[in-house]
Protein backbone atom coordinates (compact mmCIF):
# COMPACT_ATOMS: atom_id res chain seq x y z
CA UNK A 1 0.00 0.00 0.00
CA UNK A 2 1.40 3.66 -0.87
CA UNK A 3 2.32 5.44 2.02
CA UNK A 4 -0.05 9.55 2.22
CA UNK A 5 1.97 11.81 1.40
CA UNK A 6 3.00 14.10 4.41
CA UNK A 7 1.88 11.37 7.07
CA UNK A 8 4.11 12.09 9.30
CA UNK A 9 2.42 15.61 9.96
CA UNK A 10 -0.85 13.86 11.08
CA UNK A 11 0.09 13.75 14.91
CA UNK A 12 -1.80 15.61 17.30
CA UNK A 13 -1.25 19.32 17.59
CA UNK A 14 -0.33 20.23 21.00
CA UNK A 15 -1.30 23.77 21.02
CA UNK A 16 -4.70 22.88 20.10
CA UNK A 17 -4.67 20.82 23.31
CA UNK A 18 -7.47 23.45 25.19
CA UNK A 19 -9.84 22.47 22.28
CA UNK A 20 -10.00 19.00 23.33
CA UNK A 21 -13.46 19.48 25.19
CA UNK A 22 -15.50 20.45 21.93
CA UNK A 23 -14.72 17.07 20.02
CA UNK A 24 -18.05 15.38 19.99
CA UNK A 25 -21.20 16.05 18.94
CA UNK A 26 -24.08 18.42 19.86
CA UNK A 27 -27.41 19.15 19.23
CA UNK A 28 -28.23 23.25 19.31
CA UNK A 29 -30.68 25.15 20.37
CA UNK A 30 -30.72 29.00 20.09
CA UNK A 31 -32.16 32.49 18.78
CA UNK A 32 -31.58 35.22 16.34
CA UNK A 33 -33.16 39.09 16.74
CA UNK A 34 -34.10 39.02 13.24
CA UNK A 35 -36.55 35.78 13.83
CA UNK A 36 -37.98 37.05 17.16
CA UNK A 37 -40.50 34.22 17.72
CA UNK A 38 -38.39 31.23 16.37
CA UNK A 39 -36.76 28.76 18.44
CA UNK A 40 -33.61 27.48 16.29
CA UNK A 41 -32.68 23.58 16.89
CA UNK A 42 -29.48 22.05 14.85
CA UNK A 43 -26.57 20.41 14.95
CA UNK A 44 -22.74 20.89 15.26
CA UNK A 45 -19.71 18.41 15.60
CA UNK A 46 -15.76 19.40 16.39
CA UNK A 47 -13.68 16.56 15.28
CA UNK A 48 -10.09 15.85 15.02
CA UNK A 49 -8.75 16.20 11.36
CA UNK A 50 -5.40 14.73 10.19
CA UNK A 51 -4.52 12.84 13.36
CA UNK A 52 -5.29 16.18 15.40
CA UNK A 53 -3.20 19.04 12.98
CA UNK A 54 -6.58 20.87 12.98
CA UNK A 55 -10.09 20.59 14.29
CA UNK A 56 -12.83 20.69 11.87
CA UNK A 57 -16.47 22.07 12.86
CA UNK A 58 -19.22 21.38 10.60
CA UNK A 59 -22.72 22.89 11.66
CA UNK A 60 -25.71 23.16 10.46
CA UNK A 61 -29.11 24.64 11.71
CA UNK A 62 -33.25 23.43 10.59
CA UNK A 63 -33.72 27.13 8.94
CA UNK A 64 -33.26 27.86 5.59
CA UNK A 65 -32.06 31.32 6.98
CA UNK A 66 -28.85 29.59 8.21
CA UNK A 67 -26.67 28.44 5.88
CA UNK A 68 -24.78 24.99 7.10
CA UNK A 69 -20.61 25.80 7.14
CA UNK A 70 -17.76 23.99 8.17
CA UNK A 71 -15.09 25.65 10.02
CA UNK A 72 -11.33 25.18 10.25
CA UNK A 73 -9.14 25.76 13.58
CA UNK A 74 -5.70 25.60 13.38
CA UNK A 75 -2.49 27.51 15.21
CA UNK A 76 0.49 29.51 14.98
CA UNK A 77 2.49 28.09 18.05
CA UNK A 78 5.39 31.04 17.43
CA UNK A 79 2.40 33.95 17.60
CA UNK A 80 0.69 31.25 20.03
CA UNK A 81 -2.23 32.52 17.93
CA UNK A 82 -5.10 30.48 16.67
CA UNK A 83 -7.36 30.85 13.81
CA UNK A 84 -10.65 29.53 12.03
CA UNK A 85 -11.20 29.08 8.24
CA UNK A 86 -15.10 29.46 7.89
CA UNK A 87 -16.82 28.21 4.53
CA UNK A 88 -20.47 27.90 3.81
CA UNK A 89 -22.99 26.55 1.60
CA UNK A 90 -23.51 30.19 0.04
CA UNK A 91 -19.86 30.21 -1.07
CA UNK A 92 -19.27 32.73 1.77
CA UNK A 93 -15.37 32.10 2.82
CA UNK A 94 -13.78 33.88 5.72
CA UNK A 95 -10.93 34.29 8.35
CA UNK A 96 -12.04 34.93 11.90
CA UNK A 97 -8.95 35.32 14.86
CA UNK A 98 -9.47 33.17 18.14
CA UNK A 99 -8.66 32.79 21.92
CA UNK A 100 -9.49 30.16 23.92
CA UNK A 101 -9.33 31.17 27.46
CA UNK A 102 -10.25 28.86 30.82
CA UNK A 103 -13.58 27.79 29.85
CA UNK A 104 -14.10 30.71 27.24
CA UNK A 105 -13.86 30.33 23.23
CA UNK A 106 -14.00 33.71 20.93
CA UNK A 107 -13.86 34.17 17.57
CA UNK A 108 -14.13 37.31 15.44
CA UNK A 109 -13.61 38.90 12.54
CA UNK A 110 -13.28 43.09 11.99
CA UNK A 111 -13.70 44.07 8.48
CA UNK A 112 -15.40 47.33 7.73
CA UNK A 113 -18.29 46.32 5.75
CA UNK A 114 -19.29 43.24 8.19
CA UNK A 115 -17.83 42.48 11.39
CA UNK A 116 -18.68 39.48 13.76
CA UNK A 117 -18.03 38.33 17.46
CA UNK A 118 -18.81 34.91 18.95
CA UNK A 119 -18.16 34.09 22.88
CA UNK A 120 -18.84 30.20 23.91
CA UNK A 121 -18.82 29.54 27.77
CA UNK A 122 -18.16 26.01 27.94
CA UNK A 123 -20.00 25.06 31.51
CA UNK A 124 -19.10 21.77 31.63
CA UNK A 125 -18.23 19.05 29.54
CA UNK A 126 -22.12 18.66 28.36
CA UNK A 127 -22.85 22.35 28.16
CA UNK A 128 -21.98 25.62 26.13
CA UNK A 129 -23.78 28.81 25.45
CA UNK A 130 -22.63 31.40 23.14
CA UNK A 131 -23.79 34.77 22.22
CA UNK A 132 -23.09 36.40 18.77
CA UNK A 133 -22.91 39.66 17.90
CA UNK A 134 -22.36 42.00 14.58
CA UNK A 135 -21.39 45.22 13.14
CA UNK A 136 -22.48 46.59 9.78
CA UNK A 137 -20.58 49.07 8.15
CA UNK A 138 -19.12 50.68 11.35
CA UNK A 139 -22.48 50.88 13.06
CA UNK A 140 -22.97 50.11 16.61
CA UNK A 141 -22.49 46.13 17.66
CA UNK A 142 -26.01 44.21 17.67
CA UNK A 143 -27.01 41.02 18.87
CA UNK A 144 -26.92 37.73 16.06
CA UNK A 145 -27.11 34.30 16.52
CA UNK A 146 -27.33 32.74 19.95
CA UNK A 147 -26.71 29.19 20.72
CA UNK A 148 -26.54 26.50 23.64
CA UNK A 149 -24.80 23.42 22.97
CA UNK A 150 -25.74 20.33 24.64
CA UNK A 151 -23.75 17.24 23.91
CA UNK A 152 -24.63 13.97 22.05
CA UNK A 153 -21.83 12.37 22.18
Amino acid sequence: MKKKIGSKACIPNPALDPFQVLVGEWQTIGSHPYLPDVTLHGRTTFNWLEGGAFLIMHSEIDDPHFPDGIALFGSDDMAKTYFMLFFDERGISRKYDVTMTGNQLKWWRDEPSFSQRFTMIIEDNHKMVSTGEMSREGAAWEKDLALTYVRVQ
